[in-house]
Order: structure tokens, then C-alpha cells, then sequence
């Protein structure tokens, strides 16, 4: 079963202060309206570029994407 990238994102959670990764999955899970059920690259970076989100950054988001579709395949 394939998991949307919030669910897969949230195994990051918990990890040290300098690991953007665990940073960007801690602010994700604070926001309550992060599109939690998409697989969908398009929509989840444009929702994470109008949040504008000090933790939740495009460059961070496109990084977590690679390691995200590599380990769904």
C-alpha cells in the first residue's frame, strides 16, 4: 500500500534539531491544514510554498520528494 507523503514524512518526526527533514515533518504535523491524503508532487509543493513555513521549505520538501518516491516505488 502506497502512503501519502504526510504519512511517510511523519516517520521523521523526532529527530534532532539540525535534521531539516525532522524539523519539516514536526512544522507539517503542527499545521493542520497540510494536505494530508496527496501523493501529488504539484499540489503539495504549491501548498508548502504559500504556507511560507521557516521549517517547511521548497528546498527541504523537494529533497524529502526523491527520498519519498524512492522507498514508495
Amino acid at each position: 500500500m502506497r502512503h501519502s507523503f504526510y504519512q511517510f514524512a511523519l516517520t521523521y518526526r523526532g529527530g534532532g534539531k539540525n535534521d531539516v527533514f525532522a524539523r519539516f515533518a514536526e512544522a507539517m504535523f503542527l499545521d493542520h491544514t497540510f494536505p494530508k491524503q496527496s501523493e501529488d508532487f504539484d499540489e503539495l509543493s504549491r501548498y508548502i510554498e504559500e504556507a511560507a513555513d521557516p521549517d517547511m521549505t521548497a528546498i527541504t520538501f523537494d529533497d524529502f520528494w526523491v527520498l519519498y518516491v524512492e522507498r514508495e516505488k
